[in-house]
């Protein structure tokens, strides 16, 4: 873990600087790397591949922690979108607090379509090369939103979306070894671009409510040599439209704990039920709007929290509320070697962190969100390791 101090002063080789004389010293951020060895996103996944099929793409989870998953022939990998391992302390996630393990990292940076990329191949970012929600595309040299992969105003991009993750990712390597793959998901995705992107080779479920969620997740998981991937974003929609204090949020929350309940009590016992999420969460009030004049010779992707530059950031930092990395400081946090040939081209100059009370702007930056994510603080970073009771109990 690493404090960083004054924004204008902070070393960031494994211990803060010493600020001037006449400089305060304020904390203003706490950055812990994912530990992309054995405790992350991406060792679940690497454990899963690894049982069902007797080989992994990356390092399997440390044992501590595999030892809380059964052994089944049929995994289900149950993601709510969103659900941070903070936010299992609100009164309508008793269900999942109760599951909850332990706690492991999302990848670097903490948000969705990055996450769901290790979910997709089984690598850390640094190998797969979704680096960041807004990406920088060198080939069309321009930013893609990678929800949608439009530009940031909205036009169409033309890409070759399903050759964007590298290959045989997750679903194609477990296919050869005769393990089916499927994703359940809300069914308008279908067609989306991110779902070209994501899952090549896998089988789409379309579902339209929870109670739909529940009944497929348990009529497939029945089957041997699966791995069911069961996505809810109902978490992560109400923290960002109306923040952790709604109605939205609690009705949210309710609505996902009784989905993985009715999924525990209903589970076939060849099957075993393991609960994560993409990012945790966190509610800001505090938005800094990077000025018109700033984004001269500058191009800003990334997202609020972590706001990737390719251009002069250490300036902008003097006097803005974040921290300046350069990229040749930080570019482990995507993850270890060896890296993707288009990382390089795709990465920025560097990072501006901003403060951990603080969403940064920028002019194509939505900011109408109340809550948001995408930096390393605990908050952000922290994600449950769930396993369904009855699964738990034949371990006891």
């Amino acid at each position: 873990a690493l404090t960083v101090g004054d924004h204008r002063t902070a070393g960031h080789g494994g211990a803060p600087a010493i600020p001037p004389n006449d400089a305060t010293i304020v904390v203003r951020m706490e950055i812990t790397v994912p530990d992309y060895g054995g405790g992350s996103l991406v060792n679940l996944v690497a454990e899963l591949e690894f049982r069902l099929s007797g080989d992994s793409a990356s390092p399997r989870l440390h044992p501590h922690l595999a030892e809380h998953i059964p052994e089944a022939t049929t995994y289900v990998l149950c993601l709510f979108d969103g659900l941070g391992s903070g936010q299992l302390g609100h009164p309508a996630a008793g269900p999942l607090l109760s599951a909850q393990r332990a706690s492991i990292d999302s990848p670097f940076p903490a948000t969705t379509t990055v996450s769901l990329s290790v979910l997709a191949t089984g690598l850390p970012p640094s190998q797969h090369g979704l680096l960041g929600y807004q990406a920088w595309l060198p080939e069309l040299e321009v930013v893609a939103n990678t929800i949608h992969w439009t530009t940031l105003w909205g036009d169409k991009l033309d890409y070759p979306l399903e050759s964007f993750l590298p290959a045989p990712n997750v679903a194609e390597r477990l296919g050869a070894a005769d393990v089916e793959v499927i994703t359940i998901q809300p069914a308008h995705f279908l067609d989306s671009p991110l779902t070209k992107v994501l899952f090549r080779g896998s089988r789409f479920e379309g579902i339209y409510q929870p109670n739909e969620w529940v009944d497929a997740v348990v009529q497939l998981a029945a089957q041997p040599n699966r791995l069911i991937v069961a996505y809810l974003p109902y978490v992560d929609f109400a923290a960002h439209v109306e923040g952790q204090k709604s109605q939205l949020y609690t009705e949210a929350m309710q609505a996902v704990a009784g989905a993985w309940e009715a999924v525990c009590n209903r589970l076939p016992d060849n099957a075993v039920a393991v609960g994560t999420a993409d990012h945790g969460h966190m509610d800001f009030e505090k938005q800094f709007k990077i000025a018109k004049e700033d984004h001269q010779d500058r191009i800003f992707y990334g997202d609020g929290r972590a706001m990737f530059v390719k251009g002069d950031g250490a300036s902008l930092a003097a006097r803005i509320p974040a921290t300046w990395i350069p990229v040749d400081e930080m570019v482990h946090w995507w993850g270890p070697e060896p890296r993707h040939p288009k990382l390089e081209a795709r990465l920025p100059d560097g990072v501006l962190i901003a403060d951990d009370d603080t969403l940064l702007l920028h002019r194509y930056s939505d900011d109408r969100m109340v809550g948001n994510h995408g930096a390393l603080t605990d908050a952000e970073r922290l994600i449950p390791l769930m396993v369904s009771a009855a699964a738990a109990d034949r371990l006891a």
